[in-house]
This record gives structure tokens, sequence and C-alpha cells, in this order.
């Protein structure tokens, strides 16, 4: 089985209380819950994609976190992923390291990119029931108004239609996941559940059990 996720950020203290909220009482906490649910979900042969922005901790924190973590890992480079050249650093926990790829998962195209790529490879691509075939997951921006942005530019692009070279009228595709770990309550999720997440009518729902209270 094949799980993604991204922007994990492991020992990043900051994130409780700012931009993200997470709301768990120190960055340990939050390490722990996030293995918890990792390793609940994932076994030691199945592989996961991590989609940048992985650890924050240093190389030595970083490499028994890799230990600790089920599954074979994968590793989409994002703008906090220094950790990864510092000397004592093992690049071998990872199956790979690249800062961008294209995978196939049960027959579809997956664009993998730590930043969300708006034309993507073989974006106008179907299978042979007019599905999309094609697929760009993505991280970097979490549930900002950069996302706010990618959702109203995906709303504007779903609402065109350009003519193919069969003559036929067709609406643009556009299959852009976000694989925010909030999202996911910081469990890698399949490709399928990605886009079955994707497709509610409020798919991105924070998790509140961690979140502090604020004023009204």
């Amino acid at each position: 089985m094949r799980y993604y996720i991204a922007d994990c950020h492991f020992f990043h203290e900051n994130l409780n209380t700012q931009m993200d909220r997470r709301g768990f009482p120190d960055a340990a906490a939050m390490n722990d819950y996030m293995i918890r649910q990792w390793n609940r979900k994932v076994r030691d042969k199945d592989e996961v994609v991590i989609l940048g922005d992985f650890s924050l901790g240093t190389a030595e924190q970083t490499n028994q976190l890799l230990e600790e973590l089920n599954g074979r890992k994968y590793l989409i480079l994002g703008n906090h992923d220094g950790v990864v050249k510092r000397r004592k650093f093992r690049t071998e926990l990872f199956e790979w390291i690249r800062p961008y790829e294209e995978l196939h998962d049960q027959k579809r195209k997956v664009i993998l990119s730590h930043y969300p790529i708006l034309c993507y490879n073989s974006q106008y691509r179907l299978d042979r029931d007019g599905a999309p075939s094609a697929y760009m997951l993505y991280g970097h921006v979490h549930d900002t108004f950069d996302q706010r942005l990618i959702e109203h530019c995906g709303a504007y692009i779903r609402s065109q239609s350009r003519t193919v070279r069969s003559g036929e009228e067709r609406t643009v595709p556009f299959q852009l996941i976000n694989c925010f770990c909030m999202y996911s309550d910081y469990t890698p999720l399949t490709l399928d559940e990605w886009i079955e997440k994707s497709a509610l009518p409020h798919p991105w729902p924070a998790p509140t059990s961690h979140t502090p209270e604020t004023s009204a």
C-alpha cells in the first residue's frame, strides 16, 4: 500500500500556537501523537511519500524519528528540509530524496511536488471512462490564505472548457490535492482516500481535540 502526507513539521514547536495552531502543549506531545497516528495506519512493507517539510529536528533526532515510523519512506524536498544536508543525517533512512517526482498509482499518474503546480503534466488526460487519470499532490501552503487562493483558482479553471483534438468540448480538469497532515488528523492516506476527502463539501476540517481555546 502507498500513502501520502505533507507538512508534518516534526519538532516545530511554534506551529502549536502560530499559523496551524495545532494546540499541543509542546513539540514532544505533537511528535508522539503524529507517530501514533502514522504507525496506527502504516505497516512495515507500506510506502509513504512525504511531500516536504518533514522534520525541523536535529540530524540525530530526525534519524531516530525515521527509525520509529513504520514503512518505506520517500521524501519530496520542501523548504524546511535542510536537515537532510547535515553531516550526521542518514540519507539511507529514505528510499529516495527528490525535489519532484512522477509516479503511477493504480494506473493513475501522480505528480509529486512540495509546491502546488496549477498546470501539471498530463492534466488533461482521462481514462477510458472519462475520469481524470492524473493527480497533482502537494503541500507547503498548509490551511492558509494561499490554500484558499488555490481553491478559488481551481473553481475558475474547472468552469472553463476547451476543444480537444477530437473536436469535443471538454471542461478543464483540475485535480490538485493538498495532502496537509492536519486534514487527515496526521495520518498518511492513500490516493483514493485523498481523492475521497477532497470531494467532500467541506473537506478540510482541522481536528478540534488539540485546538487551543480562543476568546469570543
